[in-house]
């Protein structure tokens, strides 16, 4: 049975611009897709692309979509070029919600990683998160002076409650022996540090395969998996720790699931800031994979909008 292929772009302010390392991030931009097969039922899906992230370019993903649009055999839906993995992930989400509409996530705080501001005003934060429910907490670090940092992280660590645990998140952005500081802080500090994210950048592969084997405290890797293809080559060199998948720029939903569950990968699903229609897609994934780690989608207050309270359909409509 074909498929009508629709998109609309959109673009979503965030309330205070994001410092990433390639600068400040004021509007997240994607793009939202609609397929309706030939009995009038429609599925929506989302491409998110982050392209410092590994992904296709917002530019490349609606040049893509232009030519897609029309009616659309299935198969061709699915043969979308690995090199557009965010839009692999849209057209796949899409497809998928044709055949059974997405219910919205039931997820409790608990469930849920909250996301801690960098420095020293997490020494605060922790405690409205806490109350909310949170029970898992994200701190960035090396967004100022090492010295300080550490400083922080154990009072940070020393007020935290029994039961809460901490990730720290590099976004790739430390040297080596930065990286070897961080990880004798935290192997100092057991049972309170989940994991330290991505220390190094992914071309680093080695040297983060020869820290993870020199500490106790487990790396994830984040940005050296950020597509499926990705993904793969780390485990095929031997990658044995955690895994952070954001599913809105990772490649078709169904294959990104069956290498997961085939491997029993030890995984965290992310949000790629994305909108209530991927994040449906990932708590789909999510049911289906049944990661044992908190998810770290704790990202709605980051947004000047009401539209994670909108249906798929509605937010068609609004964009």
């Amino acid at each position: 049975m074909r498929l009508w292929v629709e998109y609309r772009p959109y673009e979503r302010p965030f309330c205070q611009p994001l410092q990433t390392a390639h600068g400040l991030w004021s509007v997240r931009q994607g793009i939202l897709l609609k397929l309706t097969n030939e009995a009038g039922r429609s599925g929506y899906g989302e491409a998110a692309p982050i392209p410092w992230f590994g992904s296709e370019s917002l530019a490349t993903a609606l040049d893509f979509c232009q030519g897609l649009g029309g009616w659309q055999e299935p198969r061709q839906l699915q043969a979308i070029p690995p090199a557009l993995p965010a839009c692999q992930s849209g057209v796949g989400l899409a497809l998928t919600s044709v055949e059974a509409l997405l219910d919205p996530p039931k997820l409790i705080p608990k469930e849920i990683c909250g996301l801690l501001p960098a420095g020293k005003a997490a020494l605060d934060q922790w405690r409205v998160l806490w109350k909310q429910g949170h029970r898992t907490f994200k701190w960035k670090v090396g967004v100022e002076a090492l010295d300080l940092e550490l400083e922080q992280l154990q009072a940070l660590v020393r007020d935290l409650p029994p039961g809460a645990q901490l990730r720290l998140d590099a976004n790739g952005g430390l040297g080596e022996a930065e990286a070897a500081q961080w990880l004798k802080a935290c192997d100092a500090l057991p049972g309170k540090i989940e994991f330290l994210e991505q220390p190094l950048p992914p071309e680093q592969f080695e040297a983060l395969q020869q820290l993870s084997q020199r500490y106790q405290t487990p790396i994830a890797l984040d940005e050296s998996v950020a597509s499926l293809t990705q993904l793969e080559n780390c485990w095929r060199q031997g990658w044995s720790g955690v895994y952070v998948i954001k599913p809105a720029i990772c490649g078709y939903p169904a294959e990104l699931v069956q290498f997961i569950c085939d491997r029993t990968l030890d995984v965290v699903l992310s949000s790629a800031l994305e909108t209530g229609v991927g994040r449906r897609g990932a708590m789909a994934l999510a049911q289906q994979i049944q990661p044992s780690r908190a998810l770290g989608f704790g990202t709605g207050s980051l947004f000047d909008d009401d539209w994670d309270s909108l249906s798929a359909e509605q937010l068609w409509a609004a964009v």
